[in-house]
């Protein structure tokens, strides 16, 4: 009995424990309706409905105790909006469906993502990836994709890069087609290149069609080209390209993530023509969950819905993005743990079969689900935080033969990396982005009608009867592939409202011509509407005015050399350098500076002015004295011989002084001014101040001439405001009576002018630096301009100035230290010596005072004797003191030479021997 109850036991166990299997296996067996819609007749379409029922099968194979699962039901839209739309609402009456996946087109995404925000049911896809699909219009929609606008700065980074300046862009007429424009305008203008067509393929073009368009692009210059198109006309579109020949040299062809995602499923024979494409797709990071087998069970899969078609090796990211999708959407399910029949319907009268549709309770908990789900997936980091998959790194590949080559990457962070690219036609050559159509028309030239035709000189060649130009004819040599061209006459001299040079540089903007040359500046406000090439002559506004024909009959030309202040600074040197030698003399005990003041100043003068006879004749006694001296000869000889070339200057070359100097001497004198008309100058006038009725325009060289000869005060002008190189053609036929004065205002030259964008810019600017840096450009000058090297009237022509003090401060300072520091030298070295003699005077006197003494304990007789002595010493003491004898010991006898020396003779005890008389 004790063994049974134990078996017992043991059977009620595992009766419990099968029907606790039986509950969880019911409650696993709880489904979570979810539609999905696709184009399966398309090749995402049918990529994507292997990867959605593939990641079903394997989510629940790893998740076998989740107590939902996700129960599909496909519909196939066709690719018609409609039809889409009407499988939505099957889909949401019929089965009650939590979710929707992949409305695969961004058209059919748009109404069915409003339908679901109605309902509160989530939409998510993986293909629609139009940028105006966003979540603050449509709260319910998930984009698990990534925007079309995340690759056109990657697409902009290409364009930069290689230094195209103008693309042109083809894309489908639909919402997916049109979505990207502005997005990818915006970022070509900001690397400054231009979209100057865009071809549209409507949904309705036939083959003929697009190749009628083909042969409109190739007529075109731009040869690069951004496609932007469903797979199934992209690929119909290059196979025509290829056909028109445009898939050769010289062609660029960019397409986006859209066709280069799933290049690898195109036919065979589409990536072969395909041939040099380059294209932007999505990075597919490498991992162990993509592995072999997963590959093998996908192609299975594939071959099972599509059994008449050939196996792909892999799916596209567009597969990867739906299997990824799948585990997001039955995790989420999980979570929110849906149990019976969460749909609540609406109670209305008179309601319509959309209104009368259930409304999802449970989705708004769905949808925070689902965006805040992050995992890593076959696709890599999935995470639709922001209603969208971040995007992290582009691919740039690169088709070449009938294979994708990988190239580089292109991040927000670091930019574009690249390898070399294989272009159309096998060309490891860069193409230039433009070509001169063969078929196309000539390109137009403008030719202003100019009164100095010798900047675009036309004329007929008398074998051809072909118009002829000068520079820009040497420029078109310089182009390294052939330019077929035409020039077009604008405007006359007559007619000025339509000849201004703004309306002629104004009409590339309005494509009337393709470029226009000849004699037109280079100016500001012209560049909002045309860019201009380099230019090719010199720059600046100067005046043509006479010159004066006599000698300056001035009285006191002799004092211009120098200016006031030259003057007055060389008078004080003269003064200073004349009282310090002076004083050196002076300090030196010259006789010949001690006398009366008229007498020392008159030497002081000789001095300066005459120092070499000083110095010859020795009238200059101390040496400090002559290193002065010969410093102030050299400051002498530089001024004088300075002062005796400008003063002759001035007496010669001032006869081509021109009557006015400065601009602003004609304001104030009110004098008349006169320009050419038309011209930009007579605005530069109007700024200055000038008064309209003082300003004049002409329009011919000889009218300038016969102006400027009258004068201002007949009725002509005192100066005529023009261009540097118009102002040297005039100088080159009135070279006498006339100069230029300036420039007196900048400008930036000559040069031609095309429209924005033009990619003629960068050739004919090379081209035209190739002729204007050469001798081209001073053969060109000889033969058509007719410059005249011989005119000394050519260039700025100004008066010799006058010398200034700053000139010759180098030698003001030499002199100057010199003669300060041999002026200080001399008073220390008489200082000293006059130290010296004070210390001898004390010794004498002590020396006196002793003998005194002494001579009064002698006898009488030596009395009188000790007096001389005493009265010798005095009268020596002040003999060396002031440096001569004095006339008083001529006059005693007792004092004189002789007297005492006899008297030192006896008072020291020795014989005297100085006879007597």
């Amino acid at each position: 009995m004790e063994k049974i109850i134990p078996c017992t036991v043991l059977v009620l166990l595992l009766v419990f424990a099968f029907g606790a299997a039986q509950n969880i296996t019911a409650r696993r067996a709880e489904e979570f309706h979810v539609g999905v819609i696709l184009d399966l007749g398309s090749l995402v379409g049918k990529v994507s409905r292997t990867s959605i029922s593939l990641a079903v099968k394997d989510f629940y194979s790893v998740h076998q105790n989740y107590s939902t699962k996700l129960t599909i039901h496909i519909r196939d839209s066709m690719g018609n909006d409609v039809k889409a739309a009407s499988a939505a609402i099957e889909l949401l009456e019929n089965y009650k469906v939590q979710a929707i996946l992949g409305p695969q087109k961004s058209s059919e995404a748009a109404f069915i993502s409003k339908l679901g925000s109605i309902k509160q049911v989530p939409i998510v896809s993986f293909t629609a990836t139009n940028p105006a699909l966003t979540y603050d219009s449509m709260p319910y929609f998930v984009r698990a994709t990534l925007s079309d606008s995340v690759q056109v700065n990657s697409i902009a980074s290409l364009i930069k890069f290689y230094g195209w300046r103008e693309v042109v862009m083809i894309y489908d007429g639909t919402d997916y087609g049109r979505g990207i424009l502005p997005h990818l305008v915006d970022a070509l203008q900001q690397i400054d290149a231009h979209v100057p067509y865009r071809s549209v393929i409507p949904l309705s073009a036939t083959r003929e069609n697009i190749k009628q368009e083909l042969y409109k692009l190739m007529a075109m210059q731009t040869r690069v080209f951004i496609v932007h198109m469903s797979s199934s006309r992209a690929s119909l579109l290059f196979t025509k390209a290829k056909e028109a020949g445009m898939m050769n040299k010289g062609f660029v062809w960019i397409i986006t993530n859209g066709i280069a995602n799933i290049i690898d499923s195109l036919n065979q024979s589409v990536i072969e023509a395909m041939n040099g494409v380059i294209g932007i797709r999505s990075h597919v990071p490498k991992s162990q969950e993509l592995d072999t087998s997963f590959l093998v069970r996908w192609n299975r899969m594939y071959r099972q819905f599509n059994p008449n078609e050939l196996p792909h090796n892999k799916p596209s990211i567009f597969g990867l993005w739906a299997y990824d999708t799948v585990w997001a959407l039955a995790q989420a399910a999980e979570k929110v743990r849906v149990s019976g029949n969460s749909n609540r319907l609406q109670s209305c009268k008179n309601c319509t079969s959309l209104d009368s549709l259930a409304i999802y309770s449970n989705g708004p908990e769905l949808l925070k689900e689902i965006v805040q789900n992050k995992f890593r997936g076959l696709s890599g980091n999935f995470d639709l935080t922001d209603r969208q998959l971040p995007v992290s790194a582009l691919q740039i590949i690169n088709l070449v033969g009938g294979s994708c080559r990988h190239i580089g990457f292109w991040t927000s962070e670091n930019g574009l990396s690249r390898q070399p690219v294989i272009w159309p036609g096998e060309s490891t050559e860069i193409p230039r982005g433009w070509e001169i159509p063969a078929s196309g028309d000539k390109l137009r030239v403008g030719v202003p009608s100019s009164a100095y035709p010798q900047f675009a000189k036309t004329s007929k060649d008398p074998v051809t009867n072909t118009t002829r130009a000068n520079v820009f004819e040497e420029a078109v040599k310089m182009l390294p592939y052939a330019m077929p061209y035409e020039y077009v006459l604008f405007g006359s001299t007559k007619d000025t409202s339509s000849g201004s040079y703004d309306d002629f540089v104004y009409q590339v903007h309005l494509k009337v011509y393709d470029i226009v040359i000849g004699d037109i500046t280079i100016r500001y406000n012209r560049t909002f509407y045309a860019d201009f090439t380099v230019p090719y002559t010199e720059s600046g506004i100067a005046m043509v005015v006479p010159v004066r024909d006599s000698v300056n009959k001035n009285t006191w030309i002799f004092l211009k050399p120098l200016t006031p202040s030259m003057w007055f600074g060389s008078v004080v040197f003269f003064i200073y350098t004349g009282l310090v030698v002076l004083s050196l003399e002076f300090l030196g005990n010259n006789k010949n500076v001690r006398g009366p003041i008229p007498r020392t100043l008159g030497i002081m003068i000789f001095f300066s002015i005459f120092e070499e006879r000083l110095v010859a004749e020795e009238i200059v006694e101390r040496f400090l004295s002559r290193v002065v001296m010969i410093v102030w000869l050299c400051f002498l000889l530089v001024v004088t011989s300075s002062y005796t070339a400008n003063l002759t200057s001035m007496l010669t070359v001032q006869q081509l002084q021109p009557t006015v100097n400065d601009i602003q001497e004609l304001l104030k004198s009110g004098e008349n001014v006169g320009y050419h008309r038309g011209s930009y100058v007579k605005g530069i006038l109007e700024e200055l101040g000038f008064d309209r009725s003082k300003i004049k325009a002409y329009d011919t060289p000889d009218e300038f001439h016969n102006a400027l000869s009258g004068g201002s005060s007949n009725g002509g002008i005192a100066a005529l405001l023009h261009e540097v190189p118009y102002i040297k053609l005039f100088l080159a036929n009135h070279c006498k009576g006339y100069t230029m004065v300036g420039p007196i205002y900048k400008a930036a030259g000559f040069g031609y002018a095309l429209a924005k964008g033009n990619p003629l810019l960068g050739d004919i600017s090379k081209a035209m630096l190739n002729v204007t840096g050469g001798d081209t450009m001073i053969q060109i000058e000889k033969k058509w301009m007719g410059y005249q090297n011989d005119c000394q009237n050519v260039g700025p022509v100004t008066g010799s100035s006058s010398l200034t003090f700053a000139n010759f401060r180098g030698l003001f300072i030499l002199t100057g230290a010199a003669s300060t520091s041999s002026l200080l030298i001399a008073l220390i070295i008489y200082a000293y010596k006059k130290q010296n003699r004070s210390t001898n005077m004390q010794n004498n006197n002590e020396q006196v005072e002793t003998n005194r003494t002494e001579e009064e304990n002698n006898e009488p007789q030596e009395g009188n004797q000790g007096a001389v002595t005493e009265e010798c010493i005095q009268s020596r003491g002040d003999g060396e003191e002031d440096g001569q004898v004095h006339e008083q010991s001529d006059r005693n006898p007792h004092t004189s030479p002789a007297a005492c020396d006899r008297s030192s003779a006896v008072h020291r005890g020795e014989p005297s021997t100085v006879l007597q008389s």
